[in-house]
């Protein structure tokens, strides 16, 4: 997965809480973080260069800012979760900047602002990623390392709804069925990135709550 180790550690926002199980999972509740400040949970891990991430009130409640200068870094933490119960993936993002030029399809330009990156039991990943150039709905291999299977979709694509908030949702069992061609395991982590050093360029990205649920 790129910048990938170890995807079924993944860490640093807000302790797990099961709600109305199975109807929700909720991964992150970063509006309910305390003093801005990124709960334990989750671990930082830096690629390249120095880290700029915080907890920040974005007017409604706290949010995740991930700032990079040429830097690439992330936040993992480990997770079970049973996709036959809650397949489908929830999630709020903003983007305020674009690594310029960025492309996830040529090594020299893998560089986005925002990824949402989900490992599984079986060591593949399925990443869900704001690209600067590559097209909405682009579903391809992103594999840079060896035994480690990544398949990326482009769920926004270029600068037309920077700075707005959006809600993404992805059934997450399918996305994965239709990547690898069989049943989707139990999922065993998730990975927020950002990275700019290959363009060097710099980005900036937010990230709210996260969830998995049994319906949209």
């Amino acid at each position: 997965m790129k910048k990938v180790i170890g995807m079924g550690t993944a860490a640093a926002l807000i302790a797990l809480s099961l709600v109305a199980a199975p109807a929700a999972l909720i991964v992150t509740a970063l509006s309910s973080s305390v003093n801005g400040k990124i709960p334990g949970e989750w671990r930082l891990k830096a690629t390249h260069g120095m880290p700029d991430v915080q907890a920040v009130d974005d007017g409604s409640g706290s949010v995740l800012r991930l700032r990079s200068r040429q830097t690439s870094f992330a936040l993992e933490r480990e997770l079970d979760v049973d996709l036959v119960a809650t397949p489908v993936l929830t999630w709020r993002w903003k983007v305020a900047e674009l690594p310029a030029g960025g492309d996830f399809r040529h090594l020299t330009s893998d560089d986005q602002a925002a990824q949402l990156m989900v490992g599984f039991s079986d060591r593949r990943v399925v990443a869900y990623i704001w690209d600067s150039t590559a097209p909405q709905g682009t579903f391809e291999s992103a594999s840079r390392i060896p035994f480690l299977h990544i398949q990326s979709m482009v769920v926004r694509s270029g600068a037309a709804e920077l700075n707005r908030w959006l809600t993404e949702t992805r059934n997450v069992a399918e996305d994965y069925q239709r990547a690898y061609g069989k049943p989707a395991p139990r999922v065993r982590g998730l990975r927020l990135q950002i990275n700019s050093q290959h363009t060097g360029s710099s980005a900036e990205s937010y990230f709210g709550d996260i969830s998995f649920r049994n319906m949209p």
